[in-house]
């Protein structure tokens, strides 16, 4: 067992409930459902929920309103604590700083990273910052390059270059087709299981 790990998980869909589905469901606006899950190109996701939001004259105190009655899935917490009392554990997202803080709360305060919005005073999202290029992947990479090892875990399109940059990746409550379409990396349904197998590969 090496003492050099940092395991990397993704957030929504892995450890909180998916943001935007949740905003979707409490604003009546079924298109705002979809997610990395199901579009790979990130830019053009949020260009399109830009969109959305616009033409309904929604912003960021709406959204943030629905994340504050949001709650981490049950057992996240207990997960996330399991690990962190054996290895550094780091959040990887493409969310915002203005939408993870209070899930950030609820999960003990880990380390994340992830990108930015930009906001008028009026609350109306203008635009957001991505943090680097391939965000995820560049991360894992920055770590290895310093002499960490990576093991990596998520859920959607956006988490495979990092789970497979990394000596040890996962599937998490994936969809069939990234499954299927994946048929070499191990797909867990339970945080049992997928914390025994991080554990495993420490």
């Amino acid at each position: 067992m090496s003492e050099l790990n940092i395991v990397c998980l993704d957030l929504e869909g892995v450890l909180v409930p998916e943001i935007w589905i949740a905003f979707s469901e409490a604003s009546g606006i079924p298109e705002l459902r979809r997610t990395t899950r199901d579009e790979p190109d990130y830019d053009k996701l949020m260009r399109f929920r830009l969109g959305i939001l616009k033409e309904h004259r929604l912003g960021l105190r709406d959204i943030q309103a629905t994340i504050a009655a949001i709650d981490p899935m049950p057992g996240a917490r207990e997960f996330l604590d399991a690990l962190r009392e054996r290895t550094q554990v780091m959040i990887l997202s493409d969310t915002f700083t203005q939408f993870a803080k209070p899930l950030m709360q609820k999960l003990g305060w880990p380390t994340l990273m992830c990108n930015a919005l930009e906001a008028a005073p009026d609350g109306e999202i203008t635009g957001y910052r991505i943090r680097t290029e391939k965000s995820k992947l560049s991360t894992v990479r920055a770590l290895q390059s310093v002499g960490f090892d990576t093991i990596a875990a998520g859920d959607s399109y956006n988490d495979l270059a990092m789970i497979r940059a990394s000596k040890a990746g996962f599937l998490f409550r994936s969809t069939d087709r990234i499954k299927a379409d994946n048929p070499d990396l191990q797909a867990f349904e339970r945080y049992d299981d997928l914390r025994d197998a991080i554990i495993a590969a420490l």
